[in-house]
Formats: C-alpha cells, structure tokens, sequence
C-alpha cells in the first residue's frame, strides 16, 4: 500500500480568503474552487489546499498539539527573496530570523535550507523554501 498528500483544509476567517487567493496567486498555484467562502488552489501534481470558515473562533497554536506549519518548496533562491518582497509589500512579517540559510537541513555538501517563514491572518503557520545546490 502506498499514500500521498491529497489535500489539506483550513478553517479560517471568511474576511481573510483574498489573502490566501493573492498568496497562492503569487506562488503560481491556481484556483480550482472559489465561492460561498470557500476556496481551493492546487499546486503541482494533485496536491491541494482549501480555505473555508472555521466554525469556531478559536485561534490556532502551532505550538501547540497538532500541525506546526506547512512548508511550500521554492525552485530558486531567488523565488523565496521575490516571496519575502511580496510579504513585505502585504505588511506580513517574517519570522525566526528569516529568510536564511540552514545549512543544519541542507542534503549534503554544497547544498543549501533557504527559507522564509510567516503567518497568515488566521495564524497558520507557512514556509516557503528552497532546497538545493548553494549558487556559484
């Protein structure tokens, strides 16, 4: 038996959903389901991600049980410094000393963990990141 990533859903606030539709827009992600509160973006192969209204109003911890963050990956470097320009431009921050390196989870040497990581509006944990050969 063999099992890969489907979907994920997210309950979020309904007022937030132009933030997720214009982050996915911006990471080339496409919408496949946008109406009553409800939206779907999928990425490559069969892979997707749902934003809907949270039933209750309780905020997510990701430090708490449960999911931490979702990790988007990046095809460049230079990806990840366009997605940092974009959340600076939206006024969201980026957290824990990123964008940076980490050469801690690189795959070997000349490698490189370049990351970014941010939360949305509702919480949810993101990072966007390029695993790959360090530039020349």
């Amino acid at each position: 038996m063999k099992a890969n990533l489907g979907h994920l859903v997210f309950g979020i606030r309904t007022e937030n959903i132009a933030f997720y539709r214009q982050l996915f827009a911006t990471l080339g992600w496409i919408n496949i389901y946008d109406d009553h509160g409800m939206l779907g973006v999928a990425g490559a192969g069969d892979i997707s991600i749902w934003f809907g209204e949270a039933p209750h109003k309780t905020a997510n911890d990701y430090d708490a049980p449960g999911l931490n963050h979702v990790a988007l990956g990046a095809e460049s470097i230079a990806d990840v410094d366009a997605l940092v320009g974009w959340l600076r431009e939206h006024k969201v921050a980026a957290l824990f000393e990123t964008p940076r390196h980490r050469p801690e989870f690189a795959r070997g040497p000349g490698q490189t963990y370049y990351q970014v990581m941010f939360e949305s509006p509702d919480r949810i944990l993101f990072e966007f990141v390029y695993t790959g050969p360090l530039p020349a």
